[in-house]
């Protein structure tokens, strides 16, 4: 798999100053903060502080602008000495890194709107992922040891972000998130209709264990459609049940994956480095790494947007029942 020549979106040093100074200051401005934060206090001032942010900052996070369907906004210092160790479960980070999520929550409402998963990370609008005890061999971002295969980020929900943001806090062993453009992938046009018909489901993860027993009937959903800008996906073969599927959609889909994979990169984070993924148009995964659970491990901030009035999905989306799951959006 090749190293990506990643688009890179440098932050001028003036702006860094202006970013991490907003954060620190929407910090201080509410006052004593449970370990977790307090995001309904803090929430409140962020629009309009990302609203003042300089002109360069919002230049930055304009839209994704190339096929490759992602870019890397480089320039934010990460001190390894003085993150603290990396958490060995999300739920034990409490406020590690807590200016970088503010400053991920920053970034995130320049772009659009940031969501949480009521039933994910007890609805944090931003996620800690580090691997963890007993869950190395998941398909989730709390494995290790096996390859995260490229997926659509929580593809199973029609509600599911248009924007994948991840903050990289460290990374010592160069661990590479893999990423593929379905806008640099070569099918014939019969594989292309094939799979725009809405033929199998793609069921919830296993981070989401409720919706996982959800009994309502899965919905039937494309893999493959075309949105006025282009090729668009919804894809993820590790929770598509795909032997229900007839041969000619199995083959089809097969050789999806296998284009995906011809145009897979690796893009290797730096601490500091924001990877901005367009969730409509890029499948992401994970190279296996060994973790020492030792506080030196990968350690990434996530969060998810949505952007107000883009058209780039299935109408018919919206009668999807998203197993019972309910995005909540910061703003709102």
């Amino acid at each position: 798999m090749p190293t990506a020549v990643t688009p890179v979106r440098q932050l001028h040093p003036h702006a860094v100053h202006e970013l991490t100074e907003a954060a620190q200051n929407l910090l201080s401005s509410t006052g004593p903060l449970k370990d977790d934060l307090d995001w309904s206090r803090l929430l409140a001032q962020v629009p309009r502080t990302a609203a003042s942010l300089s002109a360069d900052i919002h230049h930055v996070c304009r839209p994704v602008d190339s096929a490759a369907g992602l870019f890397v906004v480089r320039g934010i210092p990460v001190v390894d000495e003085t993150i603290g160790p990396t958490p060995r479960h999300w739920s034990s980070a409490g406020r590690a890194g807590a200016l970088y999520d503010v400053v991920l929550l920053l970034l995130s409402t320049v772009m659009g709107t940031p969501i949480a998963w009521e039933g994910q990370q007890d609805g944090r609008f931003v996620h800690n992922i580090v691997p963890s005890p007993g869950h190395e061999a998941e398909q989730t971002g709390a494995s290790s040891s096996v390859l995260l295969s490229p997926h659509t980020e929580d593809a199973f929900h029609p509600g599911r972000a248009h924007l994948l943001i991840l903050g990289c806090m460290r990374n010592h062993d160069a661990v590479a998130t893999t990423a593929a453009s379905v806008r640099e992938v070569r099918l014939d046009a019969a594989d292309v209709a094939l799979l725009s018909e809405p033929v199998l489901p793609i069921l919830p993860d296993d981070a989401y264990a409720e919706a996982q027993s959800y009994t309502g009937t899965p919905p039937a959903v494309p893999t493959l459609w075309h949105s006025p800008n282009g090729l668009t996906l919804r894809f993820d073969p590790a929770y598509t049940p795909l032997e229900q599927g007839s041969a000619e959609h199995r083959a089809a889909y097969s050789r999806l994956t296998d284009e995906l994979t011809r145009v897979s990169v690796a893009v290797s984070l730096e601490p500091g480095d924001v990877l901005v993924v367009d969730n409509d148009l890029v499948v992401h995964g994970r190279v296996p790494f060994r973790a020492r659970y030792d506080g030196t491990d990968r350690w990434l901030k996530r969060a998810s947007v949505r952007v107000p009035h883009r058209r780039t999905r299935p109408a018919a989306e919206q009668d999807e029942h998203g197993y019972g799951q309910a995005a909540v959006e910061a703003y709102a």
